[in-house]
């Protein structure tokens, strides 16, 4: 039986679904034997792949993780390619509740920004972000009250991947997110709502004549939050993606 077989085998007792492609990838990033087998030890024990990769994929890109840090989804992808539909030239983006930056760090990729700011709460993802946005600023604080003051009324892309999942249904998610990524990424309050709301109520101030804000949501919150836009001034719909298996908003500001 060969290593790679044994690998897989090992990756596949664990509940990797796809365990020949994470394989691969360790391989990959091993330099030694005994590496792989410490990697491979940490991905069995649930251990999030990209923390141990170091990089995740999103939009074409490898954004930078490090443990303990909210690893990009590829859903999230629908906020970038809603952007892009809806970005006029040379756009001022924002990239709120960041993360890793993963977002902001695809806008500068796919378009001609005249700026680009992202902000974080948590230090452990300002950090991370700040290694991924080469081309713009990262700043940590909570929500707007981390922006320049100069960017109110002038944002024409606001995107915010901001945590969604309410409360009590943090405990049901896999165990490489609630045990590895922090709560502050996840828990979302109550009913998952808590932190959009206080995102859609502020972007009024904070877009730009035109400007548009795209949120990342469930299909089961979307009608809420969308309602939420409209009430906040804004022109509001839903979108969805069957292929990334992702919702979202996107909300005009007249």
């Amino acid at each position: 039986m060969s290593l790679d077989s044994v690998l897989v085998g090992r990756l596949r007792a664990a509940g990797c679904v796809f365990a020949e492609d994470e394989a691969r990838l360790l391989l990959e990033a091993a330099r030694t034997p005994a590496e792989l087998e410490v990697l491979t030890a940490r991905r069995v024990a649930g251990e999030p792949l990209e923390h141990l990769l170091g990089w995740a994929e999103f939009r074409d890109l490898r954004i930078h993780v490090e443990p303990g840090v909210f690893v990009p989804r590829r859903r999230t992808e629908l906020l970038v390619e809603q952007a892009v539909r809806f970005a006029p030239a040379h756009p001022v983006a924002v990239d709120l509740c960041c993360g890793s930056g993963a977002a902001g760090a695809a806008l500068a990729a796919e378009l001609d920004l005249a700026e680009l700011h992202a902000a974080d709460l948590d230090p452990a993802a300002v950090r991370c972000a700040r290694r991924n946005i080469t081309r713009g600023q990262v700043h940590e604080g909570d929500l707007y009250d981390a922006l320049p003051a100069r960017l109110r009324g002038r944002v024409d892309l606001l995107v915010a991947n901001a945590p969604y999942v309410p409360t009590e249904a943090v405990a049901l998610m896999p165990p490489e997110a609630r045990l590895h990524e922090p709560q502050l990424a996840l828990d979302g309050g109550s009913d998952g709502l808590d932190i959009l709301r206080r995102v859609v109520a502020g972007a009024p101030d904070w877009l730009a004549p035109g400007g548009h804000l795209f949120v990342e949501t469930s299909e089961r919150q979307a009608p809420v939050l969308a309602g939420a836009a409209t009430a906040a001034g804004l022109a509001a719909q839903v979108v969805t993606s069957a292929d990334l298996d992702a919702t979202a908003i996107v909300a005009r500001r007249d």
